[in-house]
C-alpha cells in the first residue's frame, strides 16, 4: 500500500467550481482508498491505495468526480515519497511561504523551453524547475502574478498550484 496526495485543479474558486470536501472524500473512499483525509477547502486529499501509476489513480478520481458531480475536474496525484522529494529538492529560497508556490503538472514540462524564458519577462517573480513540478516565488502575491499566464500559454499543460504552507502540510499529513 502507498500513501498518495490528490490535488484538484480549479475548485472552490468561483460559483461554478464548488466541490464539497465531503463529496471528494466519498469519491476517494468509493474507489477503495483508505485513511482518506482532506485539507482545506481547495481540493487536497491524502489517502492510502494499492501501488499504481499516478496517472491511473488520477484518471479514476477524475471519473469518480465526473460521475458524482456531473463535470470534469482535473486531478494531479503524487506519492508521499514524490511530495517529500519536491520539498527536499526545492531549488529556490522560501522567503515567505504564503508567496512561494509549487505548480503540480500533469506531465513533465519541456525543460529546454522553460530554460529559454527570459527572467526579465516575469521579474521580480522567480521560477525553479522540478522534475514534474515548477517552483514559484511571487513577491507581489499570486493574484497579480505574471508568470502563470506566460507558462500556461507556452507550455499548455494541466497544472494546479499550491502555496508552500499547503505543500508542507500535505507532506505532514501524507507521512503522518
Amino acid at each position: 500500500m502507498v500513501r498518495y496526495v490528490a490535488l484538484l485543479r480549479g475548485v472552490n474558486v468561483g460559483r461554478d467550481t464548488k466541490v464539497a470536501m465531503a463529496d471528494f472524500k466519498d469519491v476517494l473512499a468509493g474507489l477503495g482508498h483508505t485513511d482518506v483525509r482532506t485539507h482545506l477547502n481547495s481540493g487536497n486529499a491524502v489517502f492510502t491505495a494499492p501501488e499504481a501509476p499516478a496517472e491511473e489513480i488520477a484518471a479514476a478520481i477524475e471519473d469518480g468526480l465526473a460521475a458524482a458531480l456531473g463535470r470534469t475536474v482535473p486531478v494531479m496525484v503524487r506519492t508521499a515519497d514524490e511530495l517529500r522529494a519536491i520539498v527536499e529538492n526545492n531549488p529556490l529560497e522560501v522567503r515567505d511561504p504564503a508567496k512561494f508556490a509549487v505548480a503540480f503538472l500533469a506531465e513533465p514540462p519541456d525543460h529546454e523551453r522553460l530554460r529559454a524564458l527570459d527572467p526579465a519577462e516575469f521579474a521580480p517573480e522567480e521560477l525553479g524547475l522540478g522534475e514534474k513540478d515548477l517552483y514559484f516565488y511571487f513577491p507581489n502575491g499570486l493574484g497579480r502574478a505574471k508568470l502563470p499566464p506566460i507558462l500556461a500559454r507556452r507550455l499548455g499543460l494541466q497544472a494546479t498550484v499550491r502555496n508552500w504552507n499547503t505543500v508542507t502540510r500535505l507532506l505532514e499529513l501524507a507521512e503522518g
